[in-house]
């Protein structure tokens, strides 16, 4: 499940990669509001899409696409991935597949500095994450999370006591918000994912 805001750029790819693999069922990827060509890039590649009205934030979007998949075990995917391969998706899924581990979270390795180092110090704001569906439907106010929807979903698998793997992903990174929406837009965009985990951290 992909959850996507404008990503026209990536989107597809990504959707590629996924419907090439054995193990996914089905492709739901949630255009938040969405003003570009997310959505039609996504359809175009094979997924199934829903287009939210508006931009409700990142934990809205799990939400929305969790609650129509049809599988019991969730893998969840960044929409700006770079060099997502069939080996990346067999780590993340794995362990939860064997039920060696609850969930599993992708950090970054070998892709580039600025996003490895940023996922080295905070794995738990990885988007890239396999869980089962019945654990996420246990997450309390995971919709109004926003960007600190892994935040949430991280705190709750710690609290309940569910074993968590980190998973090494190498040669993978993500377009930077710099990168999609300009300098001063993009480190906006930037200051507003992080005051979102700051203001889900203080509840």
């Amino acid at each position: 499940m992909i959850p996507a805001y404008n990503e026209e750029r990536s989107i597809g790819d990504v959707v590629r990669t996924l419907r090439q693999h054995s193990s996914i069922d089905e492709v739901i990827v949630v255009s938040d509001g969405s003003t570009d060509g997310t959505a039609e890039q996504a359809r175009q590649a094979g997924a199934y899409v829903v287009e939210l009205p508006e931009n409700r934030g990142k934990g809205a979007a799990l939400r929305t696409g969790a609650a129509i998949s049809q599988g019991n075990v969730l893998l969840f995917l960044d929409a700006d991935l770079i060099g997502l391969t069939s080996q990346h998706i067999d780590q993340l899924l794995e362990a939860v597949m064997s039920r060696e581990s609850d969930m599993t979270v992708g950090v970054f390795d070998r892709g580039r500095g600025s996003t490895d180092l940023a996922q080295a110090l905070a794995p738990t704001l990885s988007g890239q994450r396999v869980v089962r569906k019945e654990v996420l439907d246990q997450v309390v106010g995971l919709e109004a999370a926003g960007y600190g929807a892994e935040v949430a979903l991280t705190r709750h698998m710690k609290r309940h006591r569910y074993r968590i793997t980190e998973v090494t992903l190498p040669e993978m990174t993500h377009h930077t918000k710099e990168e999609k929406r300009g300098l001063m837009k993009g480190f906006a965009a930037r200051m507003r994912m992080y005051w979102e985990i700051v203001k889900y951290l203080a509840d």
